[in-house]
């Protein structure tokens, strides 16, 4: 069975950090729980592997992190 991925771009603006949008899958609309796995692109962007439980459709999220510094 062959895999097809495709690379979807996340832009997480003025957000709370602690909260999360979980994706749905853009073939069968099924909710999406937790990615299958995530790896560091570079300093500031991870990317996670999402494969939907219901259809088996695979995609790729990519997500910018912003650095806070924490001021005593």
């Amino acid at each position: 069975m062959s895999a097809v991925a495709e690379v979807l771009s996340t832009v997480a603006l003025n957000r709370d950090p602690r909260s999360s949008e979980l994706p749905t899958c853009p073939v069968c609309a099924d909710s999406m729980v937790a990615a299958e796995g995530s790896a560091y692109v570079s300093d500031h962007v991870i990317s996670y592997l999402w494969t939907c439980d219901n259809c088996g459709y695979g995609f790729v999220t990519k997500h910018a992190i912003k650095q806070r510094f924490l001021c005593n």
